[in-house]
């Protein structure tokens, strides 16, 4: 058997490729959108992707599913448990709670584990070859290493009602099912690691065993004792502010998002075009230097994307596909870095970046605003807006600070002023800058604090 993770850090998501090297065919669970990892894969290990399946309808990222089938031919497969308000919206096969997918020696079982999304599920792997009883589960949101996929989330970013508490109750039977099933030694290998906001606590460790989680995790007190409703209460604390895009991706991987198939090659535009693109907005022109760069002169009203360790993630806080028909010119040093660009901001359904630049000459740079701690004192704003998120605002903030987290001002405008200036900051500036070059576009007059919360908290004190 071969089992290899494909780990996205922008987006803190692994996908798994599954390969019996006996008949030659391999499952992909999970699959991003920018599917070359996985044809690359299959080539070296001489395979051919026979089948492509997914956990659950995925919030952060959208699904590679369709699109890696739709390239190999492959057979999709896709939860059918949850009930009908959770069904997918597309062609595949519906997995049931024991039934399982084939691959020579390997079987893969798909156990129903509801919690995370009412739909979910996860995959046991036996492999025939070796054993007659799994030794793997691909946990997807379900059990994370040194912790568990939140249910608050259809609530946050779907459009739900206080379905977090029957999430909650979902997910504690899962637990109980699962621990009462399968033996300690199952290595669990998650869908996500450190840094997703599918839970509040991940481990950075790439995969665990469920007899470690079962002694250590947070939750094993709670099962051990019986405790669902302190289960319950410690699980829904402190989880992080889900990113307003979750909504979007919900509703596309739900019905199937678009399949791109090849890509067309990315044209390298002059400055006069850029100029004219903009002034005519057919374009925005995309920066992805980080804020201190930014922060000497960009283009006027281009989007802050730093790049490219959180595209997916920042591309997302800062253009909403669905109300935003521009095209994208992305700043690069080269059309291959243009191209890994155009990949990161694929998995979160841009599919926008129709061009690139490798130099500012030609373009009129304008120096964003801001202000300093000092000056802070006696302005006159509007709102001062803090861009981290609650947990961060509730551990600490600039005394009459508003919190919005910055994944979700661009479609919260309505809690902001629409007229005087807006003070914006974050932890040390690099959200700031994404947030805030979001806001200008959008037309806000925003003022960014220099150092951010750092900066004010040296000056403070």
């Amino acid at each position: 058997m071969l089992l290899e993770r494909l780990y996205d850090e922008d987006l803190a998501q692994a996908s798994y490729f599954i390969g019996c090297q006996a008949k030659g065919e391999a499952l992909v669970v999970d699959a991003r959108r920018d599917i070359s990892d996985y044809l690359a894969l299959a080539a070296k290990h001489g395979m051919r992707i026979t089948a492509v399946a997914e956990t659950h309808i995925h919030a952060d990222y959208l699904s590679g599913t369709r699109e890696l089938a739709a390239a190999t031919g492959a057979t999709s497969y896709v939860s059918g448990e949850g009930g009908k308000d959770w069904q997918y919206g597309f062609e595949a096969e519906r997995l049931m709670d024991g039934d399982a997918i084939v691959l020579g020696n390997l079987r893969i079982t798909a156990r129903h584990t509801p919690g995370h999304t009412p739909e979910h599920l996860a995959y046991a792997v036996t492999d025939g070859a070796f054993s007659k009883t799994p030794g793997y589960l691909l946990s997807g949101d379900f059990i994370f290493a040194g912790d568990l996929g939140r249910p608050d989330l259809l609530d946050e970013a779907a459009g739900g009602v206080d379905t977090r508490f029957q999430g909650a109750r979902d997910l504690y039977a899962s637990l109980k099912k699962t621990l009462a099933e399968l033996p300690d030694y199952i290595q669990i290998h998650p869908g996500h690691g450190s840094g997703s906001a599918c839970g509040k606590a991940l481990g950075a460790v790439p995969s665990t065993t469920l007899g470690y989680e079962r002694e250590f995790a947070w939750w094993s007190t709670y099962l051990a004792n019986d405790d669902q409703e302190g289960f319950i209460a410690e699980l829904l604390n402190g989880q992080p502010d889900a990113h307003a895009y979750f909504g979007r991706m919900k509703r596309q991987n739900r019905l199937g998002p678009a399949v791109l198939g090849e890509l067309e090659a990315l044209e390298e535009v002059p400055a006069a075009r850029i100029v004219e693109q903009i002034r005519s907005g057919a374009s925005a022109f995309v920066d992805t230097r980080g804020p201190t760069q930014i922060a000497e002169g960009t283009v006027a009203g281009a989007l802050s994307i730093p790049g490219t360790a959180k595209t997916a993630s920042f591309g997302a806080w800062a253009y909403d596909p669905e109300k935003d028909e521009r095209d994208l010119i992305v700043l690069a040093d080269s059309v291959e870095h243009a191209a890994q660009i155009r990949a990161h901001l694929m998995r979160v359904g841009i599919d926008a970046v129709k061009g690139f630049t490798t130099s500012l000459e030609g373009l009129t740079l304008v120096k964003p605003k801001s202000i300093t701690p000092a000056q802070l004192e006696g302005f006159d704003y509007a709102m001062l807006l803090d861009v981290r998120n609650k947990t961060e605002f509730a551990a600490g903030h600039i005394p009459g600070a508003t919190q919005l987290s910055g994944g979700r001002v661009l479609w919260n405008q309505d809690q902001l002023p629409t007229s005087g200036a807006i003070v914006t900051y974050c932890q040390s500036g690099m959200r700031n800058a994404v947030a805030a070059s979001a806001l200008r576009d959008a037309g806000f007059e925003i003022i960014e604090l220099q150092g951010s919360y750092l900066g004010w908290s040296v000056f403070a004190n």
